[in-house]
């Protein structure tokens, strides 16, 4: 059953965000409207319930989040009332019109192969800054199988400690378990999301290694309640 709902979640998927591009380009000034919009109807849609701990705050500069699924994305943007910069790989902005997803609302595409991508980054996050877009990223880089959290990469501390950024991490839990692109699989369920102080970024500090192993500690203590 969850790979029949899998399968035509991707074609929903597919659908709509071939639509949801189109719109974007169509309304150019109201990008992160249509993106919200998106968002909240792949919500309904899936059929999420969502259990919150701590407190959001959005007057931070950056959020750093773990990564398992792309529902991450969703979630977070449903949850989040501003204009998020998502930072991506380069692959995915060349995926055949699907890549119009990033371009579009102008997030951040970097090359993790060229070494001019850090530089490229930092040019990037800083125009999104100055037009008040907080910068949100997968210090991991990649998806996890959701039973452990990758080793951060430099990238997000880079940028953080450059602009003197502050800094909310967030911890995600069972969002591989509702939707697994890989394996195209889906069932509904409850996602749960920690909000961890927020941090202030200093080049005199060790807060990204700080919060690296905070957030490991929070996942750690609590992804086996969500293990299929």
């Amino acid at each position: 059953m969850g790979r029949i709902r899998g399968i035509i979640l991707f074609i929903q998927f597919s659908i709509t965000v071939a639509i949801t591009v189109v719109l974007m380009y169509m309304f150019k000034n109201h990008t992160h409207k249509v993106i919200k919009a998106w968002m909240s109807f792949q919500m309904f849609l899936l059929g999420i319930k969502l259990e919150t701990q701590g407190a959001l705050d959005e007057s931070c500069d950056m959020v750093l989040m773990n990564h398992q699924s792309l529902l991450d994305i969703i979630v977070i943007e449903y949850i989040h009332s501003r204009d998020l910069a998502w930072v991506a790989k380069k692959e995915i902005t060349d995926l055949f019109f699907f890549g119009h997803i990033i371009k579009a609302p102008k997030m951040i595409s970097v090359d993790r192969e060229n070494k001019a991508g850090i530089i490229h980054l930092l040019k990037e996050a800083k125009d999104r800054l100055d037009k008040g877009r907080p910068i949100a990223m997968f210090p991991e880089g990649t998806r996890s199988d959701g039973k452990s959290m990758g080793s951060f990469k430099p990238g997000a501390k880079m940028v953080a400690n450059k602009y003197n950024l502050r800094i909310q991490p967030i911890v995600l839990f069972n969002t591989r378990n509702i939707v697994d692109s890989k394996s195209l699989k889906a069932a509904p369920g409850i996602v749960k999301v920690v909000f961890l102080d927020t941090i202030q970024a200093s080049k005199d500090t060790t807060w990204f290694e700080e919060t690296e192993e905070k957030m490991r500690e929070v996942f750690n203590k609590e992804y086996k309640n969500y293990v299929s």
